[in-house]
């Protein structure tokens, strides 16, 4: 019944088949998340990383209505051209699936299929979290909700510092999802290693981390965890400009109107335009530093 939707491609099956590490890569970066040509470059470099750590990538999709574990070059240049990808959360994947259209996976989604398909490490830029203000809005991205269910473990920069990292802590420790810092004591806030909030666990090293997740799974332990692995030194943006700008930006968005799945979008533009384009560099840089992590997490883990 799966194999009807789910389609992975032959270098990913052969390496799970072959007990090989594999990293799971979100899409929505390349097609809501940078602009043209910048979005394929960094898909590419990305998947090049992994390679280059031992382990094998899987740019996870939805094209014309399949689940994908595993891009090509083109499909990846498909998915950072086109102006035709839905945003696919965990609620869109059924539509987008049975339309026939093409998604680009979110954190939520991404697990989903990486689950699906036996992928266990899944490299991302931020994890989605609880929005300022979600006392009166109730906004709540479905990763934390993902993170509580699906068997994945995600390496990230934190959570995006648009957001109330505090109650994202909250929300994550009610449902019983760890969050580990890698190298860190506290939970780096994306374009920053700092958020003034400690993380679980620190762990130091890969091996470490590995045996940690295996127990979570072997004892039945369901659900994800955050491995909050912060953006490296040299590209960290100041902590007080990102904090004000992040303030304006937010005041903005309300002023506005702007609610839902548009707030995320608006509020990073707005700041990659205050910081002028310093957030985006800083945004590539702490992705190819999971990558890199995920590549050596997923390595030790098939041991």
């Amino acid at each position: 019944m799966l194999k009807e939707y789910l389609d992975i491609s032959p270098e990913v099956s052969m390496a799970l088949q072959d007990n090989k590490p594999v990293v799971a890569l979100e899409s929505t970066i390349i097609s809501h998340g940078m602009p043209y040509p910048r979005n394929v470059e960094t898909a590419l470099r990305v998947e090049q990383i992994i390679r280059d750590n031992g382990a094998v990538p899987a740019t996870i999709a939805i094209l014309q209505g399949k689940l994908k574990a595993g891009l090509s070059r083109e499909e990846i240049e498909h998915l950072g051209r086109s102006q035709d990808v839905v945003k696919a959360s965990r609620r869109d994947i059924p539509f987008i699936v049975a339309k026939q259209l093409d998604g680009a996976t979110t954190v939520a989604s991404t697990m989903i299929i990486a689950a699906l398909a036996g992928i266990k490490i899944f490299a991302t830029g931020g994890i989605g979290g609880v929005h300022r203000g979600a006392q009166q809005t109730f906004d709540i991205s479905a990763d934390l909700q993902e993170l509580a269910h699906t068997n994945v473990a995600v390496v990230c920069a934190g959570a995006k510092s648009i957001l109330d990292i505090g109650l994202t802590l909250e929300y994550l420790e009610t449902n019983g999802v760890p969050v580990v810092g890698f190298g860190t004591d506290e939970m780096p806030a994306f374009y920053t290693r700092k958020s003034g909030f400690a993380v679980d666990y620190r762990i130091d090293n890969a091996k470490e981390l590995a045996n940690a997740i295996k127990a979570k799974w072997d004892m039945g332990l369901t659900g994800g965890i955050v491995i909050a692995n912060p953006i490296p030194e040299q590209y960290q943006l100041d902590y007080a400009l990102i904090t004000r700008v992040i303030d304006e930006a937010v005041r903005e968005a309300e002023k506005k109107g702007i609610k839902g799945k548009e707030t995320t979008p608006f509020l990073l533009a707005k700041v990659k335009e205050i910081t002028q384009g310093e957030s985006l560099e800083a945004n590539i840089h702490l992705v190819y530093n999971n990558a890199q992590v995920a590549a050596q997490l997923a390595l030790e883990l098939v041991k």
